[in-house]
């Protein structure tokens, strides 16, 4: 009886000795798995975006644009599928930058972004008549060509009839907007946009986003009188 345990004390020890192989298997493939994943996230910085992710980031934008023209206005709006950008990160650099072109948009015509609604002569109570209005106007303002100065506009005016929507007690028109906004992006500007290398491109158009720069009152004031110029031009200019 002896001799016949003994084989099977064996056995289990090759069986144990055979099992650390395969005990490091997962590791591995989570190490693999996570490589890839690494090397895939590099490779969106070194490639063209998708119009797929154009799109998402379209809404991603228009989302938080949106949600910063209703805090300035007092108002609140909730938004489940909003996600707070990732400070630091390109997405929020990029907003940013959209949030401060549409400043100065709006100083230079702050009734074009006021009270939409009113100016288009549409009733808030219907989603198609919003949002069919907020096309024919997006229509409009591309149809010259396609420039970051009309791309900031367009998110001016739909904030600006999202303000109004809320004002009137309309909140869920403000989701059919932004759907709205990234639809005519993947209709009109993801070619576009796409040919820049995406939505950062926007970030040439300022020189320097470092508020300790203007400090002193006047660089503060030189900086504002730069920055209503370049918006002005960016209006004018022609399709790149």
């Amino acid at each position: 009886m002896g001799r016949a345990a003994a084989p099977a004390t064996g056995q289990r020890q090759g069986q144990q000795a055979g099992a650390a192989p395969f005990a490091r298997v997962p590791a591995m493939e989570v190490l693999r798995r996570s490589s890839v994943l690494a090397a895939e996230i590099m490779d969106a910085f070194d490639r063209s975006p998708t119009d797929k992710e154009l799109v998402a980031q379209a809404k991603a934008l228009g989302r938080e644009f949106v949600h910063a023209r209703l805090l300035r206005a007092g108002l609140a709006w909730s938004a489940p599928e909003r996600a707070a950008l990732v400070p630091g990160g390109r997405l929020a650099e990029v907003c940013a930058v959209l949030l401060r072109l549409g400043d100065e948009l709006e100083l230079i015509r702050p009734s074009v972004y006021r009270n939409v609604a009113r100016q288009l002569h549409i009733s808030l109570q219907s989603e198609p008549v919003v949002t069919d209005a907020f096309l024919a106007v997006a229509g409009h303002i591309f149809s010259a060509g396609i420039t970051w100065g009309k791309v900031v506009s367009l998110y001016a005016v739909a904030a600006g009839l999202a303000v109004d929507c809320v004002r009137q007690a309309q909140p869920a028109m403000v989701h059919a907007l932004v759907d709205c906004l990234g639809e005519f992006v993947r209709k009109t500007l993801a070619t576009w946009l796409r040919r820049r290398g995406g939505w950062t491109d926007v970030l040439k158009c300022v020189v320097s986003t470092d508020p300790g720069l203007r400090s002193h009152w006047l660089v503060a004031a030189l900086c504002r009188a730069c920055r209503l110029l370049r918006a002005a031009l960016f209006m004018l200019l022609p399709e790149r």
